[in-house]
């Protein structure tokens, strides 16, 4: 219920209903005056169809009656901001806040212009009502569309899940990258899945790291999943390392744990891969405790690897040990050595009658063909088990 009005200006019940009963007489030419004014200075409303500018005409004409009853029954009757009722949630997709602002004002604008000639003696009761009704629509107004934003809010959150989960799953067809579109996906060319620990508020911590990833110009997607957090992120990522460094920025939004980065993919349709990897190096990250966070899938390859992951065994295999048997020059033999000798360069070139300047510029081809050092402890542990991959798969 509404609060009458002071009465130091609130009109007697007689004088009311005798005012209320000449409105409710011109109450269809008050819309009619009202739109015609609506149609001229707002170019827009033309551009709606038929249908919508009919549910404008209805909203006009309740906004216009209602506020009959509220004067007559002293402010006490029905609550002005409940004529948007009369309309369908609908049109708050067809015409915005600030349009709605415009047909308000221009409606109460008409109705102040008629009712100076309707009635002159009592314009200044009726304009002081006028502006408590509007006050009171405006309220109405925008607790329509922040309840429509709001359900909108919610439907977004999970048809996004929906999109998170597919990836995540391996389903991630055309219906799914049309599904991301509808959530503001521009279709980047390039694509990570980044996956880490939830935090206990993941809503607040997905829109932290929205409005970061906004600021360097990325696409996110993200979700929780049970006790993850899974992130999805497009756009120019030069590589993985700057890749590694940008999900840094935001990594206090993940709960306690380790954060893997997976591999860059070409599109949506590909992010089941990054997903794949990511997941696989969550799975084993455990493994290596001094792991950075957050940390690239393909620096846990090792673990994958003894974890159980073929595609990580084939990876070893096929990007570090097919490569250093196709460039030769003994580089294979000189780095069994070189592991079997614990790193000792004078002990490799003893073992294999060589030069140790030999075995320096062989150590730095194997680094050149696969982008490990043999004498960094982490790097000589991967080439170690690519090694032992290579000949096991052959």
């Amino acid at each position: 219920m509404t609060a009458a009005p002071r009465a130091a200006w609130w009109p007697s019940e007689a004088d009311r209903e005798l005012l209320a009963r000449g409105l409710r007489a011109s109450a269809a030419s008050l819309t009619t005056a009202a739109m015609a004014r609506i149609a001229e200075q707002h170019p827009w409303f033309a551009e709606l169809d038929a249908e919508h500018r009919s549910w404008i005409t209805v909203v006009a004409r309740s906004g216009i009656d209602s506020f009959i009853n509220w004067f007559a029954d002293g402010g006490a009757g029905s609550a002005p901001r409940n004529i948007f009722d009369a309309a369908p949630r609908a049109l708050t997709r067809q015409i915005t806040l600030h349009q709605t602002v415009d047909l308000v004002r221009t409606t109460i604008d008409t109705v102040e212009a008629e009712i100076a000639k309707l009635a002159p003696d009592a314009q200044a009761p009726l304009q002081m009502a006028i502006v408590h009704y509007s006050r009171e629509v405006a309220f109405g107004a925008a607790e329509v569309y922040a309840r429509a934003a709001e359900l909108r809010g919610r439907w977004d959150a999970r048809l996004e899940a929906l999109v998170v989960d597919a990836v995540i799953r391996g389903d991630a067809d055309e219906s799914v990258t049309s599904r991301a579109s509808a959530l503001g996906w521009s279709d980047p060319s390039q694509v990570a899945v980044v996956i880490g620990d939830a935090p206990e508020d993941p809503g607040a911590a997905i829109e932290g790291i929205r409005l970061a990833a906004s600021a360097a110009a990325c696409d996110l997607l993200a979700a929780p999943q049970g006790e993850r957090l899974v992130l999805i992120l497009g756009g120019d990522l030069a590589d993985a390392d700057a890749l590694v460094k940008l999900v840094a920025g935001f990594q206090a939004g993940f709960g306690p744990g380790h954060i893997v980065v997976g591999p860059i993919v070409d599109n949506l349709a590909e992010a089941a891969r990054s997903a794949r990897s990511a997941l696989s190096g969550l799975r084993s990250a455990h493994a290596w405790p001094e792991a950075p966070r957050p940390v690239a899938s393909a620096d846990l390859l090792p673990e994958r690897v003894l974890a159980g992951d073929g595609h990580a065994r084939r990876l070893l295999a096929g990007q570090i040990y097919a490569p250093l048997v196709d460039a030769g020059g003994d580089l294979v033999a000189t780095l069994t050595e070189f592991l079997a000798q614990g790193g000792s360069i004078e002990a490799t070139a003893r073992a294999r009658y060589i030069h140790p300047n030999t075995v320096r510029y062989r150590l730095r081809r194997i680094q050149e063909v696969t982008g490990y050092s043999a004498t960094d402890p982490r790097d000589a542990y991967v080439l170690r088990l690519a090694l032992t991959l290579g000949r096991l798969l052959g």
